[in-house]
C-alpha cells in the first residue's frame, strides 16, 4: 500500500492505540518516517486478527504491545516506558448493527477506553501536546435535510414501521452533505453515540489541559488491507467476495442509499496530516471523498470487475443504518493542506485487485 507523504518531520515519539487494524497499519510506514518513535498498543481481537499474530502489513519499524486500552494497568505498562508527543487513538469497536446487540461491549472499549487512556496520561504526567482521534461520521445519524422549502430540518431516526413500508426518504425532503461547523451531530446508533462521547470527553479534558485536538470523522472506509473475516466492517470486501462466487449482489432498501467511500490511502494521508501539521484546529472536521455516490453504483462497479451477474434490489434494511451520508471536506482541505486522490472506481480496482491475490480468500 502507498504510504501517505508526510507534510513535516516532528520528530518524537507517536503512540497509537489499535494500531495493528486496517488503518493503523495503513499510516504505520510514513509514521515511521516522521516520527523517531512509534508504538502501538493492540489487544489484537480475534474478530480482526484470526491468528492472534503480528500483522505483516505492520511497519516493522513499530513497536507493538499487545494490550488492552480499556484497562487501567494497560496504560501503567506502556507509560512506564513511552513519553508520547503525539496520540493517535483508533482503537475503537464498530459495528453499526454490531452495536446494538453489544452495546456493553461497544460503550466499554470506545468511552471507558478514552477516558483510561487519559487517567493513564494524568497518572503518569506524560501529556502529549496533541491527540488525534479518529471519528466517525456516524455522530451525525441522518444528519440534516431541508425541506420544500430550503429550510434545514433534522428528521431523526427512521422508524421500523417506515421501513416496513418500503418509505426509505423522508417525503418532498434533500439531503445535505455533512459538515462539523454546521450539521447537529444526532447519532442513531450505540456506536454512533459512543463515538461522539469520545469527541466530547477528549475535547473537554484537552482544553483543560491545553492539549491539541484533532478529531477526524470519517466517512466509509475501505481499500486495501482491510479485515475479510470481520462482518462489520463495511460491504464492500464482502460485495467483491460474493461478485467473486458469481453471485448477484443483493442491495438493501431500493438501492439508492447514499454514501461517501473513500479509500484508505486518502484516510490514511489525513490522520498522518493531522498528526504532523504545524497547526491544527479544535473542531472536528469531515474526512471523506467530497461526494456521494450510491450503494448500487459501488455494487454496479464491482459486479463488472468480476464479471458478475447485475446487483438485485431486496427491499431489505438494517437497523441504525442512515439513509444518506456524505461529506463537505473544505476544513480539512483549508486547515490541514489535505485533500482525497482517488475516486470510487479507482478504489475498487485497488481494493479487487489486492483481494484477488489475497491466499485463501473464499467467495460469500
Amino acid at each position: 500500500m502507498t504510504s501517505p507523504a508526510t507534510s513535516a518531520r516532528p520528530g518524537g515519539t507517536v503512540l497509537v492505540t489499535g494500531g495493528a487494524g486496517f488503518i493503523g497499519c495503513a499510516i504505520s510506514p510514513a509514521l515511521a518516517e516522521a516520527f523517531d518513535r512509534v508504538v502501538v498498543v493492540d489487544n489484537l481481537h480475534p474478530q480482526i486478527h484470526e491468528s492472534g499474530e503480528r500483522p505483516a502489513e505492520l511497519d516493522q519499524r513499530a513497536e507493538l504491545v499487545v494490550a488492552d486500552v480499556a484497562e487501567s494497568g494497560t496504560w501503567d505498562l506502556v507509560l512506564r516506558d513511552v513519553t508520547p508527543d503525539v496520540i493517535i487513538h483508533l482503537a475503537a469497536e464498530t459495528g453499526t448493527g454490531q452495536s446494538l446487540e453489544e452495546s456493553t461491549r461497544h460503550t466499554h472499549v470506545n468511552v471507558v477506553g478514552t477516558s483510561q487512556m487519559l487517567d493513564g496520561l494524568n497518572r503518569h504526567k506524560k501529556l502529549p501536546r496533541r491527540i488525534v482521534l479518529s471519528s466517525s461520521r456516524a455522530v451525525y445519524g441522518e444528519g440534516a435535510w431541508k425541506d420544500a422549502a430550503g429550510k434545514t430540518f433534522y428528521p431523526g431516526q427512521r422508524t421500523s414501521a417506515t421501513l416496513d413500508q418500503g418509505q426509505w426518504d423522508f417525503p418532498g425532503a434533500t439531503p445535505v452533505a455533512m459538515k462539523a461547523s454546521e450539521t447537529f451531530p444526532a447519532p442513531v446508533s450505540v456506536y454512533g453515540a459512543t463515538k461522539l462521547a469520545q469527541e466530547n470527553i477528549l475535547q473537554a479534558w484537552s482544553k483543560s489541559y491545553g492539549v491539541e485536538t484533532v478529531i477526524l470523522r470519517l466517512q466509509n472506509v475501505y481499500g486495501p488491507g482491510q479485515s475479510l473475516i470481520n462482518p462489520y466492517t463495511g460491504i464492500m470486501s464482502l460485495f467483491c467476495r460474493m461478485a467473486m462466487g458469481g453471485k448477484s449482489i443483493p442491495l438493501y432498501e431500493d438501492g439508492e442509499v447514499r454514501r461517501d467511500f473513500i479509500l484508505i490511502d486518502d484516510v490514511a494521508s489525513a490522520i498522518v496530516a493531522g498528526a504532523v501539521s504545524p497547526t491544527v484546529q479544535g473542531e472536528p472536521m469531515d474526512i471523506g471523498s467530497g461526494e456521494f455516490q450510491t450503494i448500487g453504483t459501488a455494487a454496479q462497479l464491482i459486479a463488472a470487475h468480476y464479471g458478475a451477474p447485475e446487483p438485485h434490489v431486496t427491499g431489505q434494511y438494517r437497523q441504525g443504518d442512515v439513509r444518506h451520508a456524505w461529506a463537505d471536506v473544505a476544513a480539512a482541505k483549508e486547515v490541514l493542506g489535505w485533500e482525497p486522490r482517488y475516486n470510487l472506481a479507482q478504489g475498487i480496482e485497488r481494493l479487487a485487485t489486492w483481494i484477488d491475490t489475497q491466499p485463501g480468500v473464499q467467495p460469500a
